[in-house]
């Protein structure tokens, strides 16, 4: 059977598996269930996780709260990566238990940068410039 491009974007089934490993993850680091000083003093917030197309990679993307530490809390979930599947393993139900990767998510810093775009001058006043009688052109009505 033929393989699906790539480029499509990720399956109903991979989307689906990657929402309940998001759910686990957020649970266990939620919980406190993993004992390590970095992770139980930061808030950390799983807004995303990727699956690889068979299943066997979990990229979860994370946030600690406030953007703060970002850098050590992403090495304490790197090193407790072994009890984290082992955690995630036990709360989702999958052929095989797939391996955790973890990447700081950038998601708020483009949404910062498009905030900052739109709140620009130059933004500012290509909106002012354009009155909404100037932009319609007459448009004949059926009574006229």
């Amino acid at each position: 059977m033929a393989q699906k491009p790539t480029s499509a974007g990720p399956s109903q089934r991979q989307q689906r598996v990657a929402e309940l490993i998001r759910h686990a993850i957020a649970e266990v680091l939620q919980r406190g269930d993993v004992q390590d000083p970095v992770l139980s003093s930061h808030v950390i917030t799983v807004p995303e996780v990727r699956m690889s197309p068979d299943l066997k990679i979990a990229t979860a993307y994370i946030m600690p709260l406030g953007g703060k530490d970002e850098a050590p809390v992403i090495a304490a979930l790197d090193r407790n990566r072994k009890v984290l599947r082992q955690e995630v393993a036990r709360r989702v139900n999958l052929k095989y238990a797939p391996d955790l990767r973890f990447r700081r998510d950038e998601t708020f810093d483009e949404a910062g940068r498009i905030d900052a775009l739109l709140r620009s001058e130059k933004v500012r006043r290509d909106l002012e410039s354009d009155t909404p009688d100037a932009a319609e052109p007459d448009v004949p009505t059926r009574n006229s």
